[in-house]
């Protein structure tokens, strides 16, 4: 009598467990799509070095997305600290996704005794309204390279002039 109970038992269980097997459902899905988040971040400032106006004419500096440093009219490039640097934006975004990259035209530059024009760019991706596509995974950083050109009246007077200017990464 005892050995029908166990089987009864047995029995029970395997039914159950087959019960289980044959109503599972099994979903098939296609693969999650790569992160789409989009990180940015400054990590060098637009910095025109140090400069200064030699005549009444006044003139430009420009200093390229590579660096690079030039001037026009009467303004004289010095070679002292600090230095001209471009402006570096980080960018991290998955492999393959484009990024379009908008800026204003110019922004205002001011000191304790006026104030200068900044033309922004271009950019090492172009100028405003390019785009670029990510390259790398995921964690691969992107850096965007920014220049720009500061026109310098003759009437400038010697000093510290400060300004910030807007870029916006929109990812496709």
């Amino acid at each position: 009598m005892k050995i029908l109970v166990i089987n009864k038992l047995t029995f029970k269980i395997i039914f159950i467990v087959l019960i289980f097997i044959l109503f599972q459902k099994t979903t098939y899905a296609q693969p999650s799509l790569p992160q789409r988040t989009l990180t940015v971040e400054a990590s060098q400032s637009l910095h025109f070095g140090s400069f200064c106006v030699t005549g009444s004419g006044g003139g430009t500096v420009t200093v390229g997305y590579d660096g690079s440093r030039t001037s026009t009219g009467d303004i004289a490039l010095l070679a002292i600290s600090p230095i001209s640097t471009p402006a570096i934006f980080e960018v991290k975004l998955c492999e393959g996704r484009n990024v379009v990259i908008s800026f204003n035209a110019s922004t205002t530059l001011t000191g304790s005794s006026g104030s200068l024009t900044l033309d922004i760019g271009p950019t090492e991706k172009g100028v405003s309204g390019s785009n670029f596509q990510t390259n790398s995974n995921c964690d691969f950083i992107n850096q965007i390279r920014v220049g720009g050109t500061l026109t310098v009246p003759g009437t400038t007077t010697s000093g510290i002039y400060s300004g910030s200017f807007n870029i916006t990464f929109n990812n496709e």
